[in-house]
């Protein structure tokens, strides 16, 4: 039995010799790595500029077999797709017939009737170098500017819609504030009624439509575009469409003002006439054959009449008293003579 102790006691003794001995090579190699950290760096690098080689010419197989494997549950819903971007592109070739015929009969239209047209348009294309968004400004800055012929008040869209108004320019710059801007004000037709309306900004992806005539309720999808008024801004510059958002309405922003990178300055401002001077005979009095009116004589200050001289009050004639035993007059007598 005592042999059979020492045996357990001798192989216990043996199994916990490696495990301190391995525990002990451990501590040695950390301490040996942190003092030696760039020598395990050097051979790391040493290493992968040796397989450099390798995996490049592996990379390439390797994102392919990835990209395949990725692709694979796309399949179906890339067929899906497909499906209807065909169909979309079949009603957007039938839309686009309808327009060429309704531009043809618009065009015959105006000529039969001689219809005054459109004021001639003037673009400068420029990028988008810079954007500041502000807690209450909302900008982009374009590399066009007063060398380019760009001015305060242009239009800037793309290629879908609006984005917003020059208001500041310098020589090879201009900043332009958009559409979704705190300080942003634009007068809009809401189609297809033609409602008026003004549309503002308050800092977020949509603007608000503030103004709206009294009882007017807005269909969702109706499509807001600019109204002319005022002069600043031509009328039919495609904006957005309405989105209800409870009692207010918002409108959708065709363009994307976040991505867009080349713009369009659209001169639209019409300039002010001024009417001609109406001469004499083209007046409606020398018109109708009737004499026109004589002017009336201005007076001078030597001829003004001098204020009347306020009224003086004068007392009544004394009243002669009766004395006793005396008879009164006779109408006519000489007595009342003499009083008069």
């Amino acid at each position: 039995m005592g042999n059979g102790i020492w045996r357990i006691s001798r192989a216990r003794g043996r199994a916990h010799l490696p495990l301190a001995v391995v525990g002990a090579l451990a501590v040695i190699l950390i301490l040996f790595g942190k003092a030696q950290s760039s020598l395990f760096d050097r051979a790391r690098t040493d290493v992968i500029d040796w397989m450099r080689p390798a995996l490049v010419a592996t990379r390439l197989p390797m994102e392919a077999m990835s990209r395949w494997a990725g692709s694979i549950g796309n399949i179906f819903w890339v067929y899906q797709e497909n499906l209807k971007l065909k169909e979309e592109n079949a009603r957007l070739k039938q839309w686009h017939n309808t327009a060429q015929v309704l531009t043809e009969r618009l065009q015959r239209y105006q000529l039969l009737l001689n219809a005054v047209p459109d004021p001639a348009l003037s673009t400068v294309v420029a990028r988008v170098i810079g954007r500041a968004n502000h807690p209450f400004l909302q900008t982009m800055i374009l590399d066009a500017g007063k060398a380019n012929g760009v001015k305060p008040g242009q239009a800037v869209m793309d290629q879908r819609g609006m984005i917003g108004r020059v208001y500041l320019t310098g020589e090879h710059t201009s900043w332009v504030i958009l559409l979704s801007d705190l300080n942003s004000r634009v007068p809009v037709s809401i189609e297809p009624n033609t409602d008026q309306a003004i549309m503002g900004g308050d800092n977020s992806p949509m603007p608000v439509i503030e103004t709206l005539a009294h009882g007017v309720q807005l269909k969702a999808d109706s499509q807001v575009v600019t109204s002319g008024d005022g002069d600043i801004l031509p009328a039919g510059i495609p904006i957005g469409v309405i989105v209800p958002d409870g009692r207010r309405y918002r409108v959708a922003l065709f363009a994307d003002q976040t991505m867009a990178q080349d713009v369009q300055i659209v001169d639209y401002k019409i300039k002010p006439e001024h009417p001609p001077s109406v001469a004499q005979q083209e007046l409606p009095v020398t018109a109708a054959g009737l004499a026109p009116e004589a002017p009336q004589p201005q007076i001078t200050q030597q001829q003004q009449v001098a204020p009347l001289p306020p009224p003086v009050f004068k007392p009544p004639a004394a009243v002669p008293q009766k004395t006793p035993g005396q008879a009164a007059p006779q109408p006519g007598s000489d007595a009342e003579t003499g009083n008069q």
